[in-house]
């Protein structure tokens, strides 16, 4: 069924394990990532961006495509529809009136002030329609400095205040981690998680987790976090498994071989990473 994200994180916070949110980025992506994750028992958050909601037609496209396939697979766990970095209050509105169940409002580019009235807003008008919210704020750069300590404390302080103000579901933390591909091994501050995790009461996300180590995944955990990203490490293996698929194939030309070549590989990734994030058979 459809929930929205506090069903699932607030669970994984008191137990102390991470639920994954898998970009999807088609139908088929869709269809694989709900059946490996009711073959799994893992509660899932489906994440699609405004990009893909794009690229999919729409978000009442996108919506029906996931309600159809739970409807018609006969999908048991709960699932989250999640807005991934909605880039405006307008498109947070148009997913949670399309059904979405949760959406993301990241204003972080803003200045603090104006991502709070900006989050507030769409907190206001999800909490009318039962949908949840998460959001994030730029800190990034303020733990670049030779004093940490004092800096780690700042960024605390703007991120109490932000959630307080906000009243928002779950929050994104920026520790080090970034989105796509790592050129070389990220120094996460898992202090600055720690504190995080003390100083707010709601569930923490952790974004850019494609090709941190299973240490690094399991330390984050441990610090709090309870909804992980993973959207390249898919992209990744799916296309890679295609490009073998048609190296070996290259007479194929039917659309349904040549995308559904990449089906295991991407499935391997995910029940990989349910087992990894403890969250396999947890919706039993």
């Amino acid at each position: 069924m459809l929930v929205n994200s506090n069903v699932i994180l607030n669970d994984a916070k008191k137990k102390g394990y991470a639920v994954a949110a898998y970009n999807i980025n088609n139908l088929e992506w869709t269809k694989y990532i709900l059946e490996a994750c009711n073959k799994d028992k893992s509660p899932v958050i489906l994440a699609v961006t405004p990009k893909s909601i794009s690229y999919f037609g729409g978000v009442n496209v996108v919506c029906n495509i996931v309600k159809s396939l739970m409807k018609d697979l006969n999908i048991k766990v709960p699932v989250v529809l999640h807005l991934d970095h909605g880039n405006s209050v307008e498109i947070c509105k148009e997913a949670i009136d399309a059904g979405f169940t949760s959406v993301m409002i990241d204003a972080s580019n803003e200045t603090i002030e104006e991502n709070i009235l900006k989050t507030m807003e769409v907190v206001k008008y999800a909490k009318q329609k039962g949908v949840s919210v998460e959001a994030e704020v730029n800190t990034q750069n303020d733990s670049i400095s030779n004093n940490v300590n004092h800096k780690e404390y700042i960024n605390i302080d703007k991120i109490k205040e932000f959630v307080l103000q906000t009243d928002i579901n779950s929050f994104a933390p920026l520790i080090g981690n970034k989105h796509g591909i790592y050129n070389e091994e990220p120094v996460l501050d898992f202090k600055l998680l720690g504190l995080i995790c003390k100083m707010t009461s709601v569930p923490l996300v952790l974004h850019g987790a494609s090709g941190l180590n299973e240490n690094k995944i399991r330390t984050a955990i441990f610090c709090g976090i309870t909804k992980i990203n993973i959207n390249t490490d898919l992209q990744i293996a799916w296309s890679n498994a295609l490009k073998e698929y048609l190296e070996q194939n290259k007479n194929v030309y039917d659309p349904r071989k040549i995308i559904s070549s990449g089906e295991s590989a991407l499935k391997k990734i995910i029940h990989e990473k349910n087992k990894l994030f403890g969250s396999k058979n947890r919706a039993i």
